[in-house]
């Protein structure tokens, strides 16, 4: 309260949800890949993932309407703290040539989103599930209004951000 001046402790802005996204391209050629890749993210965030299905046909793409393209899991509550802090304390320090996560993933309205390279660097995961690295997308969703506001309140829960040159 008292880095943001305000007097209300209901302004003081707080992480509502994390939200884990996988895109699938390949699972257009083989089904198989959305049930490990599944399997994975269950593993790695404790919650079974939702089936995200394409809006839109896109020829070019060989993409039907109603096609399975990817996994996306909501944290609330403790499961999303408890993602959190197996994520900054366990997962970020086995990233390779780990220098701090990039500042510029802000959207604006104070909430931040950071893509993974590697789903291999949580620790729950054996490597007899792994058949392939894949990638995601973690977005941390705040109540922030702006990004200075966002970008305080994830280093105060741990977020190790860049510094700037």
């Amino acid at each position: 309260m008292n880095e943001y001046g305000v007097k209300n402790t209901m302004q003081v802005p707080r992480l509502m949800k994390i939200v884990v996204n996988c895109g699938m391209g390949e699972a257009l050629a083989d089904k198989k890949v959305i049930e490990k890749m599944s399997a994975q993210l269950a593993v790695i965030t404790g919650q079974k993932p939702q089936l995200r299905r394409a809006k839109k046909a896109i020829s070019t793409f060989k993409l039907r309407a109603g096609d399975a393209v990817g996994l996306r899991v909501t944290l609330r509550g403790k499961r999303m703290r408890d993602f959190l802090a197996k994520f900054v304390g366990i997962a970020l320090p086995r990233v390779r040539d780990f220098r701090g996560i990039p500042i510029n993933g802000f959207d604006g309205a104070g909430n931040y989103t950071l893509g993974v390279k590697e789903h291999t660097i949580f620790s729950e995961l054996e490597y007899s599930m792994v058949d392939k690295v894949r990638g995601f997308e973690v977005t941390f969703v705040t109540s922030a209004k702006t990004d200075e506001h966002g970008r305080l309140l994830l280093t105060k829960l741990g977020l190790p951000f860049a510094k700037k040159e």
